[in-house]
């Protein structure tokens, strides 16, 4: 959603995300916090995939993945149950919860926000494996910072003047300060009784020791990829972010409250690594 490129393929952040959904299926033990191997099948990798050193050494990302999916899904689906008809995902990437989840995802008009490269691939790998886009799921192809993904949001049919839930993970890291503070005011100003779910990612200093030096390899690779991290927030200024938009209320979800809804006794020690922190923001 944030990198400037037009072309016709998936982003590499999507895809890795879609895989270690995946991985998590395949290696870890049960039960399995998330089940997503659709993401898998749309992108079709060589034999080899799970070689690869973005899936073999960096386990607690994987974790934190699908503890990131699953804390949306739960909060889509109980929105749901209240009567909320309209869930906005920006930064949607290779996102399976429509294909996965029809029992609740045909009662919403979901709104799928990213890079139309990523979307247009998306579209047509759905297709060739079966899965053709439902009538309420639209895409809404937009780069996040040349682009305002509000206009194209209202273009495909949102409706302003009821309450929605809003979901942006992935995205925060690569905006400045002032796209998530434009970002932010937007989203406040939703109907009364919406919802948003955002990530934002800590500073170095304020993660686990064992996580340290996997942030220094993210981030010189995402330099050397032309997409470098841009923002990080302490908790504390999350909050005071989402104060200034005027969200009537506003808590954060730490690594620590994601092990307690997922990771609570777990044969396999599988654990999250430290480096994002939720927003759960209502307007």
């Amino acid at each position: 959603m944030n990198r400037h490129k037009n072309t016709t393929e998936p982003d590499n952040t999507a895809v890795r995300t879609a895989l270690w959904r995946a991985l998590h299926v395949q290696v870890d033990a049960k039960p399995h916090i998330l089940e997503d191997e659709i993401g898998l099948k749309l992108i079709a990798p060589p034999d080899y995939w799970m070689e690869r050193p973005d899936m073999k050494y960096t386990r607690r990302l994987r974790a934190s993945i699908v503890a990131r999916s699953r804390f949306i899904e739960d909060l889509i689906i109980a929105e749901s149950k209240k009567g909320i008809d309209q869930y906005v995902t920006l930064g949607a990437g290779l996102d399976t919860f429509v294909q996965r989840r029809p029992d609740f995802a045909s009662k919403l008009q979901i709104y799928e926000i990213d890079q139309p490269g990523t979307l247009t691939w998306k579209q047509k790998r759905l297709a060739d494996i079966g899965l053709a886009k439902p009538n309420n799921l639209h895409f809404v192809s937009v780069d996040f910072e040349m682009s305002s993904w509000w206009k194209e949001l209202l273009k495909s049919g949102f409706d302003l003047g009821k309450p929605a839930v809003v979901a942006c993970t992935g995205v925060t890291l690569y905006l400045s300060r002032a796209a998530i503070i434009d970002t932010l005011s937007q989203i406040a100003k939703l109907a009364s009784g919406s919802t948003l779910a955002m990530a934002f990612y800590l500073p170095i200093e304020l993660l686990d020791e064992e996580d340290k030096a996997m942030q220094e390899i993210a981030e010189k690779g995402a330099r050397a990829a032309g997409t470098p991290f841009e923002s990080f927030f302490t908790p504390q200024e999350v909050l005071d972010l989402a104060h200034a938009a005027q969200f009537k209320e506003a808590k954060t979800i730490s690594t620590k409250d994601m092990e307690q809804l997922y990771f609570t006794d777990r044969a396999d020690g599988l654990f999250p690594a430290s480096g994002e922190v939720f927003l759960l923001a209502t307007t």
